[in-house]
């Protein structure tokens, strides 16, 4: 299959890699030529714009920063350059309305579209162990699920159109407001004079065991290694976590859904990434406590 795949950052080289690793021809764009030499690397073929890349594709993938830009690129490159037949797919991590205001148009245009935003992480990213969360009609579901099975381990069909970006965005609020639960306790813990792995022992075998505590413990030296291990370098950017629990915040209000331990995650990542903290792995704002 003739893939077009648009934004090749942290997560989107290795998501193309995979899929060119699946037997597909990817066609590939991003604005870094940086990112466009890695792609050529791991056989994708690369172009210097969008409306170059999505000509004659099958399908067109996209992994863009925000709603803006993924409004942007599809109305402006994509609609309308892409042949109608080709399946589109943004795997982006945007706002609800802006992804169904994107399916809308393209949809008017003749196209079917999924939105299909993704959890896993770089690590996930490159080893083609993503989960996606899709939202689109049956249809385009079975049509995208071959695809995005090939970049990783889970794909499972959330509902109609903007309910993958909802599914993402609730998911990432749990997930911002559990590790700060996790920092949080384990800060309690040391204070009280415990053993940070013996506390990690008993904990992850008790009712306290969560993901953020298991898989991805922000202690050095205790659990499994994650990013903690190495200075809170790599993983997942505070940023980004911030960025995703705005989205929920946002959300949250239109939904008319009362959040409190959402709203405050929000505010204690707010601040850590003001202090200078927004490219350390969110993990790290254990170190705020």
């Amino acid at each position: 299959m003739k893939i077009a795949f648009i934004g090749l950052g942290n997560m989107g080289g290795g998501m193309a890699a995979n899929l060119v690793k699946a037997g597909h021809d990817v066609h590939a764009f991003d604005l870094a030529e940086a990112a466009l030499e890695r792609a050529k690397e791991n056989g994708c073929t690369t172009y210097t714009s969008v409306r170059e890349a999505v000509q004659g594709a099958d399908a067109v993938v996209s992994m863009l920063p925000n709603g803006a830009i993924v409004k942007s690129v599809y109305s402006a490159d994509v609609i309308g350059h892409a042949p109608t037949s080709a399946l589109l797919l943004d795997c982006s991590t945007i706002d609800v309305a802006t992804a169904r205001e994107v399916a809308t148009a393209a949809d008017a245009a003749g196209y079917v579209m999924v939105d299909a935003p993704v959890s896993g992480g770089i690590a996930a990213a490159n080893g083609g162990t993503l989960t996606f969360m899709v939202g689109g009609s049956d249809e385009a579901f079975a049509r995208a699920e071959p695809i995005l099975a090939a970049m990783g381990k889970a794909v499972i069909h959330a509902g109609g159109s903007g309910a993958g970006q909802a599914a993402k965005i609730c998911n990432n609020m749990l997930l911002g407001a559990s590790m700060v639960a996790t920092c949080e306790t384990f800060a309690m813990a040391e204070k009280l004079g415990l053993d940070l792995q013996t506390f990690y022992d008993i904990s992850s075998k008790a009712s306290g065991q969560c993901w953020s505590m298991t898989s991805y413990c922000p202690v050095p030296g205790v659990g499994p290694q994650s990013p903690a291990d190495n200075g809170y370098q790599g993983g997942f950017a505070t940023a980004l976590m911030l960025k995703d629990l705005k989205l929920a915040m946002a959300a949250a209000k239109d939904a008319g859904a009362d959040v409190p331990m959402g709203q405050r995650a929000e505010e204690l990542y707010s601040a850590f990434a003001d202090a200078g903290n927004a490219g350390l792995d969110f993990s790290a704002i254990i170190k705020s406590l």
